[in-house]
């Protein structure tokens, strides 16, 4: 199995464990919170058939990566990306990043500029700003947040529960959508996650600022986002980064929850797909 040293934790190595496949353009995909590469598994056969190149990778701290005690901020992971993308000499990328993923991208191209990019794209991601602040009203509650860190440390299994039925909207999508046992194995990768890492990521996603990050992009950027998200409310989240990121388009999924690269694969593969090969197709022409 590939892994890419990205840093130290006293005697041991930090690992990032990586997957390659397919040839042309390349595709990474960052995934979300509390999951890891594996969530794609209904996006990379649809990119490999698109004759993409097709990059995931478990974050630190969960899938089947290293799970070390510090480096739970954007800074930190945004800089592990760089050096994913930099050990396999990717250029001309697509950066797709899910939910928590969807903020790595935001601080790489805000921190690394887009010299190796050539557009991005934001799926149910939690960019520009999920915590409401006196400059930033259309925001979430900070006490939903400390509310969610405190069922982690009393019960994180529960809580995974929890989160893992909003995500899929289960009560709605139960059968039509989703399957149980497709809750179940999300649940299971969750729970091996790194309980430090699981705890950690609660405060960069919510406490992090990504508004001059988006300000700053300068590529093609797609925006896909379910209107019936609960984890990422589509008003502030998806809208707002469509809003800030010049040029940007919007998929807007009609009852998708935060999940609708699960439930709703077929739509969202249709858009990705053609956003990338749209994107393709005018810089050959040019």
């Amino acid at each position: 199995m590939p892994y890419i040293t990205v840093d130290r934790e006293n005697s041991g190595n930090i690992d990032l464990y990586y997957e390659d496949h397919g040839s042309g353009r390349p595709v990474v995909l960052v995934h979300g919170w509390p999951l890891s590469g594996a969530s794609w598994e209904k996006q990379v056969p649809a990119l490999l058939d698109a004759a993409c190149r097709v990059i995931t990778y478990d974050r630190r701290g969960f899938g089947k990566s290293s799970q070390p005690t510090f480096g739970y901020d954007y800074d930190t992971m945004a800089e592990d990306l760089h050096k994913l993308i930099t050990k396999l000499d990717l250029r001309d990328i697509a950066l797709v990043g899910f939910s928590m993923g969807g903020g790595e991208v935001a601080r790489y191209l805000g921190v690394h500029g887009s010299e190796r990019v050539s557009k991005a794209v934001f799926m149910a991601a939690v960019p520009p700003y999920m915590l409401m602040t006196t400059d930033n009203p259309d925001g979430i509650d900070g006490g939903v947040f400390e509310g969610i860190k405190k069922a982690i440390v009393a019960d994180r299994p529960a809580l995974l529960s929890k989160f893992l039925s909003d995500f899929y909207n289960v009560d709605l999508l139960k059968g039509k959508k989703v399957s149980d046992e497709a809750v179940h194995l999300n649940w299971i990768v969750a729970a091996e996650a790194s309980p430090k890492a699981t705890l950690d990521c609660v405060t960069a996603f919510s406490s992090t600022d990504f508004r001059k990050d988006l300000k700053r992009i300068d590529i093609p950027t797609l925006v896909i986002h379910g209107d019936a998200d609960r984890i990422c409310p589509f008003p502030a989240t998806g809208k707002r980064i469509r809003e800030i990121v010049k040029g940007s388009r919007l998929i807007a999924v009609e009852g998708g929850p935060h999940g609708i690269n699960w439930t709703h694969a077929e739509e969202v593969n249709r858009g990705l797909v053609n956003f990338l090969g749209e994107a393709a197709r005018k810089k050959a022409a040019a």
